[in-house]
This record gives C-alpha cells, structure tokens and sequence, in this order.
C-alpha cells in the first residue's frame, strides 16, 4: 500500500479532521496520523501465528469462570472425587462436572476411576500457576490502589 493515492471526499476530510480535534495524547489518544511503517512491519513480524493466538485466546475463555479457578485451587495438592468438587463450590454434580470437563479438555486437570467414583487431580501445575499470578497481580493493583 505504500506509495498509494487515495482519494477522500470533503466530507470525510470534515469528519476526520473533526475527530481529531477531540483527541489528546496526554489523555492516551494521538492528536495526528502517523503510522510508522518500519515499526508497523516490524510489530507484525513479532506476533505469533494467528492460530496459536486463538488457542491461548480459548485457553483464557475457559480459565475466565471463576468456578474453574476455585477447581484448579481446591485440588491444589489433593485428589477430589467429582461429589467433593459439587459440594465445595456449591454446585450441582452435574455443573461440577461440566467445569471438570473443561479443565480436562484444557490440560489443567486429570481423573481416575475407582469403583463407582472420578478423582481429579491437578495434571499440570502450570495453569494453578497462571491463576495464581493473575490474583497475586489483582490483589497488588487493589491493594495499590487503596492507598492512592
């Protein structure tokens, strides 16, 4: 596209230049248009595939309930079979095993059958990790921003 003549109408000229007037860079918003294209190549040169990005993109989705959380926190370093998972968030077995599931589709969690009862467990610490750090960061930002 560089290199490239585009011709506006008065009326949009009008509107562009009337949106800009309402911008403020000390309010986070540039006051012109300048795009910078070495910056721009090179910003896109940088980003991953863009089908890495929709799977971490569906990984935040099912780690954004924050039911799923408090599975991934309650089975920190134990074994719970799917009853005990109901009755700790204080939902239905079959809501507790929908949240399971979702983990288990994840990655995040694991089960095992015995008898008539599935145990879960955390199968990769990594996403309780994650959670964790997200809530850590959450928990200084509040406590920030108390003393402000």
């Amino acid at each position: 596209m560089t290199g490239q003549v585009v011709a506006i109408t008065f009326h949009e000229l009008m509107k562009r230049r009337e949106i800009r007037a309402g911008r403020n860079a000390a309010k986070g918003m540039c006051e012109v248009d300048y795009v910078d294209p070495a910056e721009v190549h090179a910003a896109r040169a940088a980003l991953p595939p863009e089908a890495a990005l929709r799977s971490a993109g569906e990984c935040f989705k099912t780690l954004g309930h924050p039911s799923r959380l408090r599975v991934l926190k309650a089975l920190e370093g134990r074994e719970l079979c799917v009853c005990d998972v109901a009755e700790v968030l204080g939902v239905s077995m079959s809501g507790a095993s929908q949240f399971l599931r979702a983990l288990r589709s994840l990655g995040a969690v694991d089960y095992r059958a015995e008898g008539k009862l599935a145990y879960y467990t955390l199968a990769d610490p990594f996403w309780l990790a994650l959670a964790e750090s997200v809530l850590e960061k959450l928990a200084g930002s509040t406590a920030r921003r108390g003393r402000a």
